[in-house]
């Protein structure tokens, strides 16, 4: 029997596969294949830019990805020793920086929906199928699928999370040096009691989102304190 032409995204057979592969795996078997991941890091924090990656893998599960998962769950050394042998191993990835300036213009969910599209686009091949964590994306290359907590039940979105979150801690890492005082190192930017006595003692800083409530009723008249290099102030 031909495939069904009239509904779309075809049905596919799930079966159990190896770690997170199951989804991609049936995806795969139904000729919807490669499948990409998308996620992003940084949605909540007040200060530094959302990072979002794409991750298109391989149908092969490769053992030295069997350790993949959710990024959140797992430790930094973790993260780390993943992310090169995600690079390496992926048929292509893509990593995009929305800057704090950026998201303040346009709004976060925006700032998100658009910085998918452009992760994708980023991955230089159009992909079979596209999942995508936690919402649906319009305006994609490829049919998608939003996977809620995608990053812990998809291999090529936990793949694409990695990608994001090890990139973003870098630049708060980097951002610490710049901005000496505000603990970007420790705390990424998030809401912590620690961030919070730093941004009433010191002000906001050009990487302080203004759009954030506990941000903009702290800013001060005189101005913000600035990152010497930071590539992606305005």
């Amino acid at each position: 029997m031909g495939q069904d032409r009239t509904s779309w995204p075809p049905r596919v057979v799930m079966r159990r596969a190896g770690g997170l592969r199951t989804l991609e795996a049936a995806l795969n078997r139904g000729g919807l294949g490669p499948v990409a991941g998308v996620d992003e890091a940084g949605r909540g924090p007040c200060a530094g830019p959302l990072v979002i990656a794409a991750c298109l893998l391989a149908p092969k599960a490769y053992d030295k990805l069997a350790g993949l998962d959710d990024s959140k769950k797992l430790t930094e050394a973790a993260r780390e020793e993943l992310f090169p042998v995600v690079q390496r191993l992926a048929l292509a990835w893509s990593v995009v920086v929305v800057p704090a300036w950026e998201i303040d213009s346009i709004g976060i969910h925006v700032a998100n929906i658009e910085g998918m599209r452009r992760a994708v686009a980023g991955l230089g091949r159009t992909p079979g199928y596209i999942l995508t964590d936690g919402f649906k994306v319009p305006g994609l290359p490829a049919p998608s699928l939003p996977v809620i907590g995608g990053d812990g039940a998809a291999a090529c979105i936990a793949a694409a999370s990695i990608l994001a979150k090890v990139t973003r801690d870098r630049m708060m890492v980097e951002l610490d040096e710049q901005l000496p005082g505000y603990g970007f190192a420790a705390h990424k930017g998030y809401n912590t009691p620690e961030h919070t006595a730093a941004l009433r003692e010191l002000g906001p800083s050009t990487e302080h989102r203004r759009s954030w409530r506990n941000v903009r009723e702290l800013e001060a008249p005189g101005g913000s304190r600035v990152a010497t290099g930071a590539a992606h102030a305005r």
